[in-house]
């Protein structure tokens, strides 16, 4: 029922094109996160996915499987990437996204923040060397 949706945001994603990804959400989207426990804005989300674009090479979505809900969509996926370095990332999630009116209203993302690290190790590298 949201396949084409949640296809073309994660399209969107790994594309780099935060201007599709704007698209996609409504105006008051939500997106949290288990790690922070923190709810972000879009634009906020917006930016957080433009410097995981820059950061990660290859950014790719391998979904392991996906359930239809009433009011949206379960995910699990393995987010892949290289870093800087080429060392390949594997991030394991899951993830609620809330659907209204067509858009992603709402995204609940799970994941092990550990295997965050390294993502988080090599943006304070690239921060420090601007």
């Amino acid at each position: 029922m949201n396949d084409d949706l949640i296809d073309r945001f994660f399209a969107a994603i790994e594309a780099g094109d935060v201007g599709q990804v704007r698209e996609l959400y409504t105006s008051d989207a939500v997106i949290w996160h288990n790690d922070d426990l923190l709810e972000q804005n879009v634009e906020d989300n917006l930016r957080v996915l433009g410097g995981l674009h820059r950061l990660l090479s290859g950014l790719s979505y391998e979904v392991l499987r996906r359930a239809d809900l009433p009011d949206g969509v379960l995910q699990q996926h393995v987010l892949h990437g290289r870093l800087p370095d080429g060392r390949p990332i594997e991030l394991h999630c899951a993830m609620y996204l809330r659907v209204r009116d067509g858009r992603i209203a709402r995204i609940e993302e799970y994941l092990d923040s550990a295997k965050r690290t390294p993502i988080r190790e090599a943006r304070e590298a690239l921060q420090g060397r601007q």
